[in-house]
């Protein structure tokens, strides 16, 4: 695991080394344990190293190829390297090392392209052919790992994070308002920009190639989520032991490395089977958890302390257990350090993972986390039963397009961004909801087709979202995190359970008349339905009362500090009519958004997290060189 940068001279004329260190030392957090800088003539290549897997010199990047035509700077840990490499050192090819960075590249060598095919586990990285000077990058199938690029002038960045492309002295930075309104809309962003203006990521299951004779990256997906179900589906009793046994797989591949491996751990049954696991190959694994001071909590919020119930857990499982305690008083406090870390706000208020990060890194460098459960196999049924019956694909964009809309509506969007208007009101945040969908010519007839529309939808956004977010809190502290649950073989099987093994309550909730809302409101609030075959298969490593808990979320219960403990503080930040969010975002509009969380009219806390990492975004973006608007 490392983070990797690099420049390419459109050109042609030799990259500065000056410049490149100044890349890699602005991700220093994601590498401390070494560094390393390739250049040849117009292309620059750097590395920052965290030592994982062959933690002697022999594992240093960037490392360039036995046959010295390729060069490679990698992030990543790719689980299938030892059955790979076996392949390869059939077909000739000799290593130097025991990494899994040369397994790449060497892969790479021989196999192009197409290669990527071929690697189960996440990964981002760059290849410079030198004999056809040309660069690749390529990105995992589920975007575990980021990957960055931008164009200036004659200068071609890339890098693990934008403040990679953004230390490189030629870099400008600014806001993109149109990525801003797509975030406000969803809190998240389904396109490849970012709030920086000329930086694009490279979407998960991506390649491309760069040359001086093509000097535009042109991007090729190699892969991409399928839920469609089998026409003579199995027994639900042959999908439990298929499922236990590619589990079982996922965890033991994802524990291998040269240095300790820690988990997560909550009360929930997704975490939990997986430490049961480890805990089975690594006596006495450190876990971690963060629980809530909810002395000021109420209603749904009373139940976001897990902490009993990981402690629970741990004494079954004989863990070496940690725990933290969260007050509102520490989101004012990192806040500032996590907008340096995160870049860009994405889903969800993430504050808790960058503690509990903080919590794991004081520990080991790799630690395991159940990120990917939920979106395979059906763990917020609830969304999925708004738009399980329709009339047909633009009924359903229609109505999951609106339950979608986290933060504003669209009519809000447009008196919120009333400064700006006109900049931004050509964005079509239906068009950009739709074209997630790559598929739209498939029959869609049934309710069990639609919640397959809406696991995609979820997987390709949601857990995308997730999952860069992840990373960027994980490498905050310079701490490995990985996720079973992508593994490719469970993926594959998972997106082949039909949907009615997956949501318990689907046939039935499918035959409510949608003109009976308050019958169809009774599915909507059973967060315990989903998983129900994940649940079924996972019963064998966990107690039954996990089994049967109820989907709980890793949050804090901000709704009330927001409106309590912590009121002066968003007042503070938000409340200013000379704050910078007020040059794009209309001050009374939000004031009176804010004005209905306060007053307990409407749960806002999503939209104020949101304000409030914009501004400390800004702020950041200010502090850096050329930043404006």
């Amino acid at each position: 695991m490392c983070g990797i940068a690099g420049i390419m001279h459109l050109d042609g004329e030799p990259v500065a080394l000056v410049n490149l260190r100044r890349m890699t030392d602005a991700i220093f957090h994601r590498g401390p344990d070494a560094e390393g800088h390739v250049v040849h003539g117009g292309v620059g290549l750097g590395h920052r190293r965290l030592a994982i897997i062959d933690l002697s010199p022999a594992g240093s990047q960037p490392m360039q190829s036995t046959c010295g035509r390729y060069i490679i700077s990698y992030n990543g840990e790719v689980y299938n390297f030892p059955e790979l490499k076996l392949e390869l050192e059939a077909l000739g090819w000799k290593f130097r090392s025991t990494s899994d960075t040369e397994v790449v590249l060497n892969a790479f060598a021989q196999w192009g392209e197409s290669c990527v095919n071929r690697f189960n586990g996440m990964f981002a990285f760059a290849v410079w052919d030198k004999q056809y000077r040309r660069l690749f990058l390529a990105r995992d199938r589920y975007g575990i790992k980021p990957l960055y690029y931008a164009t200036f002038g004659k200068y071609f960045l890339f890098g693990s994070e934008q403040k990679a492309i953004l230390a490189h002295p030629h870099a400008k930075s600014g806001i993109d308002l149109e990525a801003l309104v797509e975030y406000f809309t969803f809190q998240n962003i389904f396109t490849d920009r970012t709030l920086e203006k000329q930086i694009r990521l490279v979407p998960a299951a991506h390649y491309g190639w760069l040359s001086l004779e093509q000097p535009e990256l042109r991007l090729t997906r190699y892969w991409d989520y399928d839920f469609d179900e089998p026409a003579e589906p199995r027994s639900e009793e042959e999908y439990v032991e298929e499922l236990d046994h590619l589990f079982r797989q996922a965890v033991n591949r994802q524990l291998v490395s040269d240095v300790e491996v820690c988990a997560y751990l909550s009360g929930g049954i997704d975490s939990g089977a997986i430490t049961a696991l480890a805990a089975q190959q690594m006596p006495y694994i450190k876990t971690f958890t963060c629980g809530f001071d909810l002395s000021s909590a109420s209603g749904l919020e009373l139940a976001f302390d897990e902490r009993d119930k990981a402690e629970a857990l741990s004494a079954l499982f004989k863990t070496e257990h940690y725990e933290m305690v969260l007050k509102s008083g520490d989101m004012e406090r990192c806040l500032p350090r996590l907008a340096y870390h995160l870049e860009e706000p994405r889903v969800g208020q993430s504050y808790p993972n960058f503690y509990v990060a903080q919590l794991a890194s004081k520990f080991g460098k790799v630690v395991l986390a159940g990120t990917g459960g939920d979106e395979l196999f059906g763990g917020y049924p609830w969304r999925y039963y708004q738009a399980a019956v329709n009339d047909d694909f633009e009924h359903y964009v229609d109505k999951y397009y609106g339950y979608w809309q986290r933060l504003l509506s669209r009519e809000e969007i447009a008196k919120a961004f009333a400064p700006v208007w006109d900049e931004v009101k050509l964005v079509n945040t239906r068009d950009i909801f739709r074209d997630v969908f790559t598929r739209r010519d498939i029959s869609l007839t049934s309710p069990s087709d639609y919640v397959n529309h809406s696991l995609y939808f979820e997987a390709r956004t949601f857990l995308h979202g997730l999952l860069l977010v992840e990373d960027r809190l994980s490498m905050a502290h310079s701490l490995e995190t990985r996720v079973p649950f992508l593994d490719n073989d469970l993926v594959d099987f998972a997106m082949k359970i039909p949907a009615k093994l997956k949501l318990g309550n689907l046939g039935e909730m499918a035959r409510i008349d949608e003109n009976e809302p308050g019958k169809r409101q009774k599915y909507f609030n059973q967060p315990s339905d989903g998983k129900s075959i994940l649940r079924k298969a996972l019963s064998r490593h966990v107690p039954r009362e996990v089994v049967e808990r109820k989907k709980q979320g890793f949050s804090a219960p901000d709704a009330s500090w927001f409106k309590g403990e912590s009121i002066e503080y968003v007042k503070g930040l938000l409340l200013d009519e000379k704050a910078e969010i007020y040059k794009v975002l209309d001050y009374d509009v939000v004031k009176v958004l804010l004005g209905e969380h306060f007053e307990g009219h409407k749960n806002r806390r999503l939209l104020i997290w949101s304000l409030l990492s914009l501004s400390h975004f800004i702020g950041v973006l200010r502090g850096g060189a050329c930043g404006s608007w």
